[in-house]
């Protein structure tokens, strides 16, 4: 789930008509077998060898209507990554992820988080995808690398007319140029269509039902398919969920008071250990409010570039999704305070998908595309005001007007149709949710729950976006006992922090 401070934030999905997410049936014609070979555009970030060198990884394209409503308008090809399962004879069949967003490329995650996964690869090959509108599938762009750079550099504080003013003309600008790029394929990048290509997926992986693994977008994704096909689900798991219903404010100040609160967990933690950013919770919190006011007024020069306080502001809030990335963060900020921000900036790019020649991933202009033709809401300038007002008053740091303000401006029309899920008729469903999470609220988890008629709920009791690669062995054991041994968890498991 990315978050961007004042710009974007946590979106659900959808896309057709309002209502529910209609129960759909195998795409009509023949799908055939995909036609797997060697991945040559993998992105490595960490300087390896390209991965069409290991030949358990293959890559390969799918093609999909653009349209459903009109098969015959033409194609888009869906890029697909596999990695093979390490004991065929026992080999169950395929485990599809999505790792979150929207907008996350799964060729590149699964890429190079496929070592997390390395029981459930014995039995299954691991299998993702780049959604419709992401990266290599028809992805959403807006400009030019410098026009992102202005885009996610904008500062989000002071929290004044003249901020609110500036946010709302980026915005306008980037709205224009993801149409003047893109505006072939942003009114078709929905979640309702993005199951449909999920279930033309399995026809052509030749599996009988769907055995998928979903995290934070990724959920919406999976509740979504479930709905439309819920005779196809097979083993699913549904880990950092989202609940589909929430409005853009819901779901903006939920999304805040996250943040705000995995940040404090930050700070105690610092503290208890000896922190550089402040000796005691106030201190280090006085610390950074310093540095973001002074970083308004004088941005930190970073290899030719300048650390804005909103690039700041994204870099802490990048590093509060996992409790492992926190020594980290303590470094970063302690930086900064110093007079370097090359750390914090790091944990911005990463954040952002900038690479290092100044060109960005698709992650920052898909995530908004989605999101707003996810939805029909289109706040008004006075619910927007009201929303930004609130966050403030939660948190100073990561409130926003979150993901309304740019869709009240999107030029493709949004709908209603997955704001209701149910799963009716389908196989059990594992939905995790973890009580620090600050990008899914805990609440998400029983909402969701409760939803998909056919789910039951694991919690976690640690920090984090997402339970299965925390580190906890409860988690892995549950989850794992389910995708592997089809052993379905009990009513009300919980499981201790790691």
């Amino acid at each position: 789930m990315r978050h961007v401070l004042a710009v974007v934030t946590l979106s659900v999905s959808a896309v057709a008509c309002a209502g529910t997410a209609k129960p759909d049936t195998d795409p009509k014609g023949t799908i055939p077998p995909i036609s797997w070979g060697p991945c040559t555009d993998i992105k490595r970030p960490d300087g390896q060898p390209p991965v069409q060198q290991d030949p358990n990884v293959r890559c390969a394209k799918l093609a999909v209507p653009l349209d459903y409503a009109k098969p015959d308008a033409g194609t888009i090809q869906l890029a697909l990554i596999k990695v093979a399962a390490t004991d065929p004879a026992r080999r169950i069949g395929s485990l599809v992820f999505n790792f979150g967003g929207p907008g996350g490329s799964g060729v590149d995650t699964l890429d190079q988080a496929a070592k997390a996964f390395t029981t459930l690869r014995t039995r299954y090959d691991l299998v993702s995808f780049d959604p419709r509108g992401v990266e290599r599938s028809s992805g959403v762009r807006c400009g030019t690398g410098a026009d992102m750079d202005r885009w996610v550099a904008l500062n989000t504080l002071p929290a004044n007319r003249r901020t609110r003013e500036a946010s709302k003309a980026a915005n306008a600008e980037f709205a224009r140029l993801c149409q003047r790029d893109s505006g072939r394929v942003l009114p078709y990048v929905g979640t309702v269509n993005a199951a449909r290509d999920m279930e033309r997926l399995r026809t052509a992986l030749g599996d009988a039902k769907l055995n998928y693994l979903g995290m934070s977008y990724g959920t919406h994704l999976g509740a979504v398919y479930a709905t439309m096909f819920p005779k196809n689900v097979g083993r699913m798991v549904l880990d950092a969920p989202l609940d589909p219903t929430v409005t853009f404010r819901e779901r903006t100040l939920s999304q805040t008071r996250g943040f705000q609160d995995a940040y404090r967990s930050f700070l105690r933690s610092c503290v208890k250990d000896g922190c550089e950013i402040g000796k005691t919770v106030q201190a280090a919190n006085t610390n950074v409010d310093r540095l973001m006011n002074r970083l308004v007024r004088k941005p930190l020069p970073v290899a030719g570039r300048q650390l804005t306080q909103g690039l700041a502001s994204t870099g802490v809030a990048a590093a509060l999704y996992s409790e492992l990335s926190w020594p980290f963060l303590e470094k970063a900020v302690s930086q900064a305070i110093k007079g370097r921000g090359e750390t914090l900036m790091y944990l911005a790019d990463s954040y952002t998908g900038r690479n290092p020649d100044g060109t960005y991933s698709t992650q920052m202009s898909s995530f908004p595309a989605i999101t707003c033709v996810d939805t029909a809401e289109r706040p008004d300038e006075s619910r927007l005001l009201g929303t930004w007002q609130a966050a403030l008053r939660i948190s100073p740091l990561f409130g926003s007007e979150g993901s309304g303000g740019l869709c009240s401006i999107w030029p493709a029309q949004g709908s209603n149709e997955a704001k209701r899920v149910n799963a009716t008729g389908s196989a059990p469903i594992v939905v995790v949710g973890g009580k620090g999470d600050p990008a899914t609220p805990y609440q998400w988890a029983p909402r969701l729950t409760s939803q998909l008629k056919t789910a039951t709920l694991i919690t976690y009791e640690g920090e984090g976006h997402g339970a299965y690669t925390s580190g906890s062995t409860c988690i892995r054991r549950a989850v794992d006992g389910y995708l592997l041994n089809d052993k379905v968890p009990g009513r009300n498991v919980s499981c201790p922090a790691a």
